[in-house]
């Protein structure tokens, strides 16, 4: 059931940028879209972990479509001039850079989250639904969608700068040297 909702927002996510690549009239149905992906969104990880379902697998199926989900919606957004190319293109090099360092730099059996990247995932939602209420005539949120969008980009660029750092680190850091214990006359 899980998997299904999932699946549900990897099927919107083309109709989405669609939507988000058009003008004003489609502003309706790509809110009604998003609001469709969102509520998979919120309903697949507690159904998942409601009936013991939750996997390394659909785990990974979650972050993915969420990824494309988004970024269909900013790459289309960014077409029309909405958003600065820079943030899509971060959360691409982002995620690629979370997948690699997960399976392939540290060989986990799933993804390795950190904190930021978390925060950073939930508000990479955001942007899509203030442009569209921006089509549909609420123009005071400019300014808090473009403070938000280079915000988004400075905490992206902060996540991928501390994943660097981090994978460079052992897994396991290595404890305190054992202090040498000094013997006299055979009794320590």
């Amino acid at each position: 059931m899980a998997n299904a909702l999932t699946a549900i927002r990897l099927l919107l996510a083309l109709p989405f940028a669609f939507l988000m690549g058009s003008e004003r009239s489609s502003a309706i149905a790509a809110l009604l879209v998003w609001m469709a992906a969102l509520i998979t969104d919120l309903l697949d990880g507690p159904i998942a972990r409601r009936r013991g379902t939750v996997t390394a697998i659909s785990g990974t199926f979650d972050h993915t479509t969420d990824f494309l989900f988004v970024t269909s919606g900013l790459f289309a957004g960014a077409l029309r001039g909405a958003f600065p190319w820079i943030l899509p293109l971060l959360i691409t090099t982002a995620f690629a850079q979370y997948v690699i360092d997960s399976y392939w730099v540290h060989r986990h059996a799933k993804l390795r989250g950190s904190k930021l990247g978390r925060y950073n995932g939930m508000l990479y939602f955001v942007p899509p639904v203030l442009d569209i209420m921006i089509r549909l005539g609420l123009n005071f949120l400019g300014p808090f969608l473009a403070v938000l969008c280079w915000l988004l980009v400075a905490t992206t660029l902060i996540s991928m700068g501390q994943r660097l750092m981090l994978s460079r680190l052992p897994q396991q850091l290595p404890g305190r040297a054992p202090e040498k214990q000094e013997t006299h006359g055979g009794v320590k």
